[in-house]
C-alpha cells in the first residue's frame, strides 16, 4: 500500500491536530509545512519535513498528494485556488471562506475544475450523526416535526484575553461557533429556509453577543428552536455531551438536541429514544416505549482524515462540498442579519 503525502498550511491548534492524526494514521505523512511563524519552523524541524514561509513557495517546491488547511479564515480560498491550480485535493478547514463572496467564487472554481475540495466540517464524519441520521431515515421518528437545540457553554475570560478580535464584531459565538451547528441541523432536516434571532450581551457587555436565541424553518416544514450561549454555566453543548473530544469536560448524562417526530423522539446524544407502542393509538396520555441506541464512538477527525484519502485515491466524493461549506457560511450571515435587523430572514 502506498503512504500519501500532505502537506499541511498552518501549524496552529487544528494544524497541530491534524499533524498528529497524520502520524497516527498508516495510510499517509506529513511531506511538508507550511507557515511563517518559528514555532511552525521548529515544528518541521523536529518532524524532519521541508518547511516554508508561504504555502506557494511549497507547492513550487513539492507536489503532495493532499493539502490540509489550517490557515486563518481569511486565507481558505486564495490557499485553496493555489492548490486546485496545482491539481492537489485540498481539505479546508471551516469555515470555508470569510464571507459569502469568497466562498461564491471557490465553489466556482471547485465546480468547473471538478475539483477534489473537502470542507472540515469534521462532525459529519460522527457516528453520533450518522446513527442519528439512519434513525431519521428509517422512519423510526415519523415524520419529522420540530427540533430543539443548544449550544450553550461557558468561555473562560483567558479565551478572551488571548484573543481580544474574539469581543469585537467578527467574534462572538453565532460567527465562531455556531457554524457547526447548522451543518449538523442541515443534516438531519434538510435545507434551512429561514431565520429568526435574538441575541444579548448583557453578560459580558462586548461589542458582540454573547447569547442568542434562533429559530429555524426547514423545506420539509420542520421547525426548530436553538439556544447558543458562551456564558451559561451548563453542559448543553455537542463538545460537552458527546464524549468526542477528551479535551473538553464530559456530561454523559445530558443531551444537547432533542428531535422529534410524529411516531417519537429521540435524545442527542445520550441516544434515548421514546416511541409509542402502536402507529394507531398515540396521545399524550400514553405512555412511551423507551431505550437507548447503543452506539460506537469514535474521533470524527480521524474519521475525517480517512474519509480525505479517500478523496484523494478517488475512492469517495468529498461528504461535505465547497457548496455544502457556502451553504453553511450563507446560514450563519442570515442569522447575523436576522438578529441585527430584527427581521425573518429567508433564504430560499
Amino acid at each position: 500500500m502506498s503512504v500519501l503525502d500532505i502537506a499541511v498550511a498552518g501549524a496552529g491548534a487544528m494544524g497541530r491536530a491534524h499533524i498528529a492524526l497524520i502520524a497516527q494514521n498508516p495510510r499517509c505523512r506529513v511531506c511538508a509545512m507550511a507557515d511563517p511563524s518559528e514555532a511552525a519552523q521548529a515544528l518541521a524541524k523536529e518532524l524532519g519535513v521541508p518547511w516554508f514561509a508561504t504555502l506557494d513557495a511549497l507547492l513550487a517546491a513539492v507536489l503532495p498528494e493532499g493539502v490540509i488547511l489550517a490557515t486563518p479564515n481569511v486565507l481558505h480560498v486564495p490557499q485553496a485556488l493555489l492548490c486546485i491550480a496545482a491539481g492537489v485535493p485540498v481539505l479546508v478547514e471551516k469555515p470555508i471562506a470569510h464571507t459569502v463572496a469568497e466562498a461564491q467564487k471557490l465553489v466556482q472554481v471547485t465546480q468547473a475544475h471538478q475539483a477534489k475540495v473537502l470542507i472540515g466540517h469534521h462532525r459529519a464524519h460522527s457516528p453520533i450523526m450518522a446513527k442519528t441520521k439512519s434513525l431519521i431515515d428509517e422512519g423510526r421518528l415519523g415524520q419529522l416535526v420540530s427540533v430543539m437545540g443548544s449550544a450553550m457553554f461557558y468561555k473562560p475570560d483567558d479565551y478572551f484575553t488571548q484573543a481580544p478580535w474574539r469581543r469585537e464584531v467578527g467574534g462572538g459565538p453565532i460567527l465562531i461557533n455556531l457554524i457547526h451547528e447548522i451543518h449538523n441541523l442541515r443534516m438531519l432536516c434538510g435545507e434551512i429556509v429561514e431565520v429568526q434571532a435574538m441575541t444579548s450581551n448583557a453578560v459580558r457587555g462586548f461589542a458582540v453577543e454573547d447569547t442568542a436565541a434562533i429559530t429555524f424553518r426547514f423545506a420539509s416544514g420542520v421547525l426548530a428552536v436553538f439556544m447558543l450561549s458562551d456564558t451559561s454555566a451548563t453542559a448543553k453543548s455537542w463538545e460537552q455531551t458527546s464524549q468526542e473530544n477528551k479535551a473538553y469536560a464530559s456530561a454523559d448524562d445530558d443531551d444537547c438536541y432533542v428531535i422529534a417526530g410524529t411516531l417519537g423522539s429521540l435524545s442527542v446524544p445520550t441516544m434515548r429514544l421514546k416511541t409509542y407502542a402502536s402507529k394507531d393509538d398515540r396521545s399524550w396520555f400514553k405512555p412511551f416505549e423507551c431505550s437507548a441506541i447503543v452506539l460506537d464512538r469514535e474521533d470524527p477527525l480521524k474519521l475525517q482524515m480517512d474519509h480525505f484519502l479517500d478523496v484523494i485515491q478517488g475512492r469517495a466524493a468529498p461528504c461535505v462540498s465547497a457548496r455544502d461549506g457556502l451553504q453553511n457560511l450563507l446560514v450563519v450571515e442570515a442569522i447575523a442579519q436576522a438578529a441585527s435587523t430584527q427581521k425573518t430572514v429567508r433564504l430560499l
